[in-house]
């Protein structure tokens, strides 16, 4: 137990170098943090240690021993106890939490990097700590809820933004004593400078159209406008949400996912034949070739897989929105790569977790790791120039797609 010392810091020190078996770090913290609990101490008794006194208000009653998790690894403090009233340490110690602030920024740090509670508890233990439980990494993890908080709520005065991606990844979640799936949906953008931007993230029960509704409202309250192209999957209920929330802003079909159902149409054998004819439509130079392009691949597929045919004239006006925008954009827009490969990265995180505690768990996580990406956003390099994008608004685009389509293309099925 730590007791007032008369010990010179000089002859401290000295004994200390010449153990070597004693961390020297180590030892510094503890005596160090142990002078100052007593002199605090001292000053609440009114007199110092086994001093007689008539300015005495209490007095001491030994020591209680708590555990302190520093970068120098795991020191036992003594803490001094009163005969009257009790004393903590605030300015040092945290109540119900035992680890420094920079070991919980680690530990937070490592929980959205997606590192294993069983890494992380390698981690801590080669700096010195006694080791970590999985309930003390999700307690430390809540002290990214301020920060994720602050950045869902964020306003979103960048705009106006011309391209917003929407998707949604589904993860397991426990609720009333079993398993449950929720949809964690998220939207990006391009802002006015040309960066891309997280806009925002939320954990809907299911992906329906009340779901998207509620989350689309909540973009457009905390300052999203000036839409003029939403790029999503074909969800009904999403489809309907951006009809209603953002009108006037055309829709983009996902390629990606255009063509998974497109080759649900077509015998195994073929579809890697029929991807190849249906991809040389987007790598037409202008708008023009792009419908001709389409109207011949309508063509040539029409004897073969006539219900692939079809699909692809249905599919026509939202999967070749993008021809009414800049032909600078047409790569980042055409398809919903960008947003994949967020997903992806999403899902590496989240699939070392696998079963999330409740809905907090997900959106502290995914929360945490798109702030990451939209801060890496922010010092990249611009996704789209700041000229094309006033070309992309001053765009006057139809509102019939109908009306653009060619009449050979409506008369090929």
């Amino acid at each position: 137990m730590a007791v007032p010392t008369t010990m010179d810091p000089g002859s401290w020190l000295v004994k200390h170098l010449e153990n070597e078996d004693g961390d020297l770090l180590r030892e510094m913290i503890k005596t160090f943090a142990e002078a100052l609990m007593s002199a605090e101490a001292q000053a609440i008794c009114g007199a110092g240690y086994g001093e007689v006194s008539a300015e005495r208000a209490n007095s001491r009653n030994g020591y209680r021993v708590r555990e302190f998790d520093t970068r120098a690894g795991t020191i036992e403090l003594a803490v001094p106890k009163l005969r009257k009233d009790s004393y903590y340490p605030g300015w040092l110690l945290t109540p119900r939490r035992r680890a420094e602030q920079a070991l919980t920024q680690v530990v937070a740090q490592c929980y959205i990097e997606g590192v294993s509670t069983r890494r992380v508890d390698d981690i801590v233990r080669a700096m010195g700590i006694d080791g970590i439980s999985k309930s003390q990494v999700s307690e430390m993890a809540k002290s990214l809820d301020v920060q994720v908080e602050a950045f869902r709520s964020r306003p979103l005065d960048a705009g106006p933004y011309t391209y917003v991606w929407l998707d949604a990844l589904t993860q397991k979640v426990r609720e009333g004593g079993r398993i449950v799936n929720v949809a964690v949906v998220v939207a990006t953008g391009v802002n006015a400078n040309g960066n891309r931007e997280v806009l925002g993230m939320d954990v809907i029960t299911t992906e329906d159209g009340a779901g998207w509704l509620a989350f689309l409202r909540s973009l457009v309250a905390r300052g999203l406008s000036g839409v003029q192209l939403v790029i999503s999957d074909s969800h009904e209920g999403l489809k309907q949400a951006i009809a209603s929330v953002l009108p006037g802003a055309s829709w983009q079909r996902c390629r990606t996912h255009a063509m998974r159902n497109l080759l649900t149409r077509v015998p195994k054998a073929s579809q890697s034949m029929v991807a190849t004819l249906v991809r040389t439509i987007f790598e037409q130079p202008d708008s023009e070739q792009v419908w001709a392009q389409h109207a011949r691949v309508v063509e040539q597929i029409q004897a073969l897989f006539p219900d692939a045919a079809t699909m692809l004239v249905d599919m026509a006006p939202d999967l070749l929105a993008f021809t009414a925008f800049p032909v600078e954009h047409w790569t980042a827009i055409r398809s919903n790569n960008p947003q994949e490969r967020l997903n992806k990265e999403l899902r590496r995180r989240t699939d070392v977790v696998g079963i999330f505690p409740n809905r907090a768990a997900v959106i502290r996580l995914v929360g945490a790791v798109l702030a990451e990406q939209h801060d890496e956003w922010a010092v990249a390099r611009r996704y789209m120039s700041a000229e094309t994008l006033t070309k992309a608004r001053m765009r006057v685009i139809d509102a019939d797609p109908q009306e653009v389509i060619p009449h050979e293309l409506t008369e090929a099925v």
